[in-house]
């Protein structure tokens, strides 16, 4: 292995994994934990640089990910457990870091992906974790690409890429845009735009989710606003039974998604 020796906290590579960790430095993403690590690589990402702790690199069963992410990246680093510690996202570190080129995010790499378009767009969700269950449970479904808007919470943080499980890597992500632009975007190019609302009076599956689509998501706390939801086409409601309020927003995500799916399925038979 083609490696440096890490042992001042004082590297300027050390400096640049914590800036990104920290959202400080965008060109890069912070990749944590050695099946992380192993899907960016599957899925294409350059890899700049890794981080190794010396206990990792030492384990035969992680030789071979090892080997290979160091083979593509410019730069390879070993290091204590106790410095990589001070670098971890983590509460345990997990003994493996990987700084990795940040995939497009621009609207035009994004409208290129939607053909028979079925996108999610996240609206001021600010949990990371749901970001990241959310595109995990799109690129599962089968969805063409998902829009977080500016309000949003990174899909891009290491919170979220550890909830997305290699899914943000792959699926197309547009990531910014103002709601407006969101919406307007979708009327442009003849996609219906269905809000996920508890008020609303049509039932998900009353939705004809065969047209190309975009699934508006909002916050659980307060749910999109009304004059949010008056922008869009349609709004739809998951009937619920007993006294629950309302679903985790990404378990809500599946169950629409996975409903556009059948819909689709039954359609192209």
């Amino acid at each position: 292995m083609n490696a440096e020796t890490i042992t001042s906290r004082d590297n300027s590579l050390l400096k640049l994994a914590r800036s990104v960790r920290d959202g400080k430095t965008t060109d890069y993403i912070f990749v944590e934990g050695l099946r992380l690590c192993e899907e960016a690589l599957r899925s294409g990402l350059p890899p700049e640089a890794v981080i190794i702790s010396e206990e990792l690199a030492a384990k035969e069963k992680s030789a071979a990910i090892i080997t290979a992410l160091d083979a593509a990246a410019k730069r390879t680093a070993l290091v204590s457990e106790k410095l990589l510690e001070s670098v971890s996202y983590t509460k345990t570190p997990q003994g493996i870091i990987l700084l990795a080129g940040h995939p497009e995010t621009s609207e035009q790499h994004f409208a290129e992906k939607q053909k028979d378009a079925l996108v999610v767009i996240m609206h001021r969700l600010n949990n990371p974790v749901n970001v990241g269950a959310i595109l995990r449970t799109a690129e599962a479904a089968g969805a063409t690409g998902a829009i977080a808007t500016e309000t949003t919470a990174d899909p891009f943080s290491p919170k979220a890429l550890r909830g997305a499980m290699g899914s943000a890597f792959r699926l197309p992500v547009w990531f910014g845009p103002s709601y407006s632009e969101a919406i307007s975007w979708c009327s442009r190019t003849n996609i219906q735009t269905v809000c996920a609302d508890v008020r609303a009076t049509a039932s998900y599956d009353e939705i004809d989710w065969t047209r190309p689509s975009a699934l508006i998501l909002g916050p659980e706390s307060n749910g999109l606003s009304q004059a949010e939801i008056d922008e869009a086409d349609a709004a739809v409601s998951i009937p619920m039974r007993g006294p629950a309020e309302s679903l985790n927003v990404a378990v809500a995500t599946g169950i629409l998604l996975y409903d556009a799916v059948r819909q689709r399925g039954e359609a192209a038979r």
